[in-house]
């Protein structure tokens, strides 16, 4: 599910510092203190973006199921009509074609609408709880004393290298996770081991 969550939130792709388009704070006097984080992997880790977008995904369930129904019948009507093809006559050939064409058609749309709704709908929970995690990240930065945050996760990061120690990800994670109040996501349950293969019985002595 991370990873299903990474993917999305990176079609929200320079959605994510929306809120970061503020007056930066004055710089305290001294040396600077640079952090880097992987802004879009903090949102999507956090116990609420996970919760959240499992939540979309749940009530997009039907749909997926919908869809998958539609795409079954459309495989079973192309095997029918390839089945029984030369024992068709030309006209029923044609209406069957037709059906098939009709019904492609309508899953092409429903999938296109159902695709828009979904990224519209991880668009704007994304954003949502960027927002929050950036409060969070300017925070963090301000009692930690850095002078500037660096996001590695865009992909024009000017960013070649930087030192483990700089990196300021998982801390604001868990420091978000802490105000939210959001417990973390269940783990998935682990599969049920299988059974042992019963020993074979020896044979019999004569």
């Amino acid at each position: 599910m991370k990873r299903i969550f990474a993917i999305a939130t990176l079609m929200a792709s320079g959605l994510a510092l929306t809120a970061a388009a503020q007056a930066p704070a004055a710089a305290p006097a001294g040396p600077a203190k640079v952090a880097v984080i992987a802004f879009q992997v903090a949102v999507a880790q956090t116990n609420e973006g996970q919760r959240d977008f499992s939540d979309i995904q749940k009530k997009f369930e039907p749909k997926r199921a919908q869809l998958k129904s539609l795409s079954d019948e459309i495989d079973g009507l192309k095997k029918q009509l390839q089945a029984q093809g030369d024992k068709l006559s030309p006209a029923e050939s044609a209406a069957r074609t037709k059906t098939i064409d009709d019904k492609s058609k309508q899953l092409q749309r429903s999938a296109e609408d159902a695709q828009n709704d979904f990224q519209t709908e991880v668009q704007e929970m994304y954003n949502t709880v960027a927002s929050k995690v950036y409060e969070i990240v300017a925070s963090y930065a301000k009692d930690s004393g850095y002078t500037l945050v660096v996001d590695v996760s865009q992909q024009q990061s000017p960013v070649l290298w930087a030192a483990e120690s700089t990196n300021i990800t998982q801390a604001v994670v868990d420091a978000y996770n802490v105000k939210s109040g959001v417990p973390a996501p269940p783990a998935p349950a682990a599969a049920a081991p299988k059974p042992a293969a019963p020993a074979a019985k020896p044979a019999p002595k004569n």
